[in-house]
Formats: structure tokens, C-alpha cells, sequence
């Protein structure tokens, strides 16, 4: 199967910190990959290498292709970051439609079909409701809803997801990422996405792909990964691993002081 995403000596310095060097990772055509590490470890900057948005030494292939103006990458990738920025004022179905810009133009008007791909993507999202409300009249679980609605509306082969979960309840969080898992089934999308959620990151998706220091030091299926040893290293967590038919369950040990016996 072709990649979709190819990463090849990815090295990228910030200032004068070197955040990421020697990333290689290859995402599949429709394969869904969870990039997991402590903060700090470079995965947001990974995402935001692959829109072009910061300077890299590497290769980044997209579809084939390591060319290509800003809005082919928009057409073809999509992205959730994790602090949005939302102007004040605008209403949500607006929002949403800023999805279509790639594929109409800044200055053009809305199609039909722009308009039925966004009351969809609302009405899957469970935010028909708030179609005329301005996004930041809502609350954090719901203006995250709405940034994945304008990724999803987008219609992008590729969608990067930065912790998309960030500020979901429990409910709203299973609900995003199956439809994530839908649309990836419906559409063959390929999913990139950063979790901080183990177990999350466990249970949706094919490979986990373990930052650290700026560095992949583990890619693989999730039960191979994620064990007490490479969390302990890598996170500093003790935890404890649960087998699951839908994958490893992460679990927190608890730490307790030690007493001395009165």
C-alpha cells in the first residue's frame, strides 16, 4: 500500500532548541496512526511540519508528492489543532464552511454542495443546533467539535488531529473519534493524530508511534508498544496494562508513601 504520509530525516530547531531530529514515519493510504510521547516531545511540531507551516531539513512526501503550493496541501490535508484561534463574531455554520476555501477560493461564493457538506458535517457533530451561534459563545468541548466540523468539511484525503479530544467529556470523545473511524471507513481517510490518552490511543487506530526527545524510538501495533517498561522510560508513569479485546487499558498504579510501622 502506497503512503499517504512519508517522513523522511525530518529535523526541525525552533529558536535554539532542537525539537525534532531524524523522524522518519510512514503513514499508510487509510491507515490511522496515534503519535504518543511526554510534552515537549515534539508532536505538535510534527503536525505542523507536515502543513508546511514551520522550516524543516527532511523530506515530507504528501500523496507522492514532497511539491506543491499551499492550497493542493489544503486540499489534500486537513487539521485539528489544539488551540484554535477563532475570530470573534463568527458563527458557527460560517466557520465550518472555511472548510470549503481550498476547493472554491477565498473570494468565491458558496456551492450548494458546500453548503450540504457542512449542515452533514454539523449534523454528525451533534452542532446543527448551534449552526447560527458565534463559536466563541460555546463551550470548550463544543468549539472543539466545531474546529474537527471545518477539518471535516474540508474533504482532505489526510486529516491531522492535535489531541482532539482536549476538553471532551467522555461521551463527546468516543462520539468524535468514531466518527473519525467512520468517515476513515466511508472515505479511506488517512488519519495522523496526537493523543495523550493511552488507552484512547490504544482502542482507535492501526500502529502507535512513540516521541520522545524529538526522536521515534517505538512504532507498532498497540499491544506491542505500549507495555510498563516503555511507559515507565518514556513518560515516567508507573502504570499497569489491562489486556483487552479492544486493546490495552492503561491504568495508573497508585504511589503511596511508605510508613514506618508505629
Amino acid at each position: 500500500m502506497s503512503a499517504a504520509v512519508s517522513v523522511e530525516g525530518l529535523a526541525v530547531t525552533l529558536g535554539d532548541t532542537v525539537v525534532l531530529r531524524e523522524v522518519d514515519l510512514d503513514v499508510a493510504a487509510g491507515e490511522w496512526v496515534n503519535v504518543i510521547g511526554p510534552n515537549g516531545a515534539g508532536k505538535t511540531t510534527l503536525l505542523r511540519a507536515l502543513l508546511g507551516a514551520v522550516d524543516f531539513d527532511g523530506r515530507i512526501g504528501i500523496n507522492g508528492r514532497s511539491d506543491g503550493d499551499a492550497m493542493s496541501r489544503a486540499r489534500a490535508v486537513a487539521y485539528v489543532p489544539q488551540s484554535p484561534v477563532v475570530p470573534p463574531g463568527v458563527p458557527v455554520i460560517d466557520y465550518v464552511l472555511l472548510g470549503r476555501t481550498p476547493h472554491r477560493g477565498l473570494f468565491q461564493a458558496h456551492s450548494g454542495h458546500d453548503l450540504d457538506v457542512a449542515a452533514e458535517v454539523l449534523d454528525r457533530l451533534d452542532l446543527g443546533r448551534f449552526a447560527r451561534r458565534e463559536v466563541n459563545t460555546l463551550s470548550g468541548g463544543e468549539r472543539q467539535r466545531v474546529v474537527m466540523a471545518r477539518a471535516l468539511a474540508q474533504e482532505s484525503s489526510i486529516v491531522l488531529l492535535d489531541e482532539p479530544t482536549t476538553a471532551l467529556d467522555l461521551g463527546h470523545q468516543q462520539d468524535m473519534l468514531d466518527l473519525v473511524d467512520a468517515l476513515r471507513s466511508e472515505r479511506g481517510l488517512t488519519v495522523l493524530a496526537t493523543l495523550h490518552d493511552l488507552t484512547l490511543a490504544a482502542r482507535y487506530g492501526d500502529r502507535i508511534a512513540v516521541l520522545s526527545d524529538g526522536v521515534i524510538v517505538a512504532d507498532g501495533g498497540p499491544s506491542d508498544i505500549l507495555t510498563e517498561s516503555l511507559i515507565s522510560a518514556h513518560f515516567g508513569a508507573d502504570v499497569r496494562i489491562i489486556d483487552d479485546v479492544d486493546g490495552p487499558i492503561i491504568v495508573p498504579a497508585v504511589r503511596r508513601p511508605n510508613r514506618e510501622s508505629p
